[in-house]
């Protein structure tokens, strides 16, 4: 008996802190707190300085921090590397939850992101191998096109490089 009244309880703390983040009376909540809420952005200002910033449009507006988000509106949102998040509000929150109580406040309709390039960074050396000699930078130069093939182009009047 003792572990149904725990369970029955622990429920109920659920549901209750579910309940208690929920708008309410209200219909609305401010744009920036939303989608810090459901972890769209890492903080409630970088919400705020997206939406200043243009980043963030409901129903293909800009709008400011202090918009008033229903139900229904479609927020667009672009993220720094370019990727743009493209979500529909299915239920308002106020204040920051776990991530699979946010992941059902909205429908997720952003496209895929780009595949990585898996490709191996030109020219890095080993760590540990030291300082790189004369010869080596010049090794690493080629690799890179810096000056191309050949050796270094000389003076076009004919005589020697200046240096």
């Amino acid at each position: 008996m003792a572990s149904e009244t725990s369970g029955t309880a622990k429920d109920a703390g659920t549901t209750a802190s579910q309940g208690a983040a929920a708008p309410g009376g209200g219909g609305s909540v401010r744009v920036d707190s939303w989608i810090w809420s459901v972890r769209l952005v890492k903080t409630r200002s970088a919400g705020a300085a997206a939406c200043k910033g243009g980043h963030v449009k409901v129903n293909g507006t800009s709008v400011k921090p202090a918009y008033a988000l229903h139900v229904g509106d479609e927020v667009r949102l672009r993220q720094p590397g370019g990727r743009e998040r493209l979500v529909v509000v299915k239920r308002l929150i106020r204040k920051r939850v776990g991530a699979p109580v946010a992941v059902e406040c909205y429908v997720d309709n952003s496209p895929p992101p780009p595949p990585r390039d898996v490709v191996a960074p030109v020219g890095v050396r080993d760590r540990g191998t030291g300082r790189p000699t004369k010869r080596d930078r010049r090794d690493l130069e080629r690799l890179r096109g810096l000056f191309g093939q050949g050796p270094a182009p000389e003076n076009p009047a004919g005589g020697p490089r200046p240096r």
